[in-house]
């Protein structure tokens, strides 16, 4: 969420910080969307970037599920 709100062109269109609810609201994501994206739990401390910008695509796209999110990950 924090690279997100460092990049001028997201706190021009509005993210207003770098809190989870903000976060939430501007991208329009569930909580359980958010969370796939965001959360530790899922694979410990660091996350490689290769494997956000999935978990990102897998949350927003259409029939977003384990599908999706199986497809994102071995096509990217």
């Amino acid at each position: 969420i924090t690279v997100a709100f460092e990049d001028p062109i997201f706190r021009a269109q509005g993210l207003q910080d770098d809190s989870y609810g903000e976060a939430k609201r501007f991208f329009e994501m569930s909580d359980w969307q958010l969370h796939e994206v965001v959360c530790h739990c899922h694979v410990g401390a660091n996350m490689p970037a290769r494997w956000a910008a999935s978990r990102v695509r897998a949350a927003v796209s259409p029939g977003a599920g384990i599908l999706a999110w199986l497809r994102a990950v071995f096509m990217h």
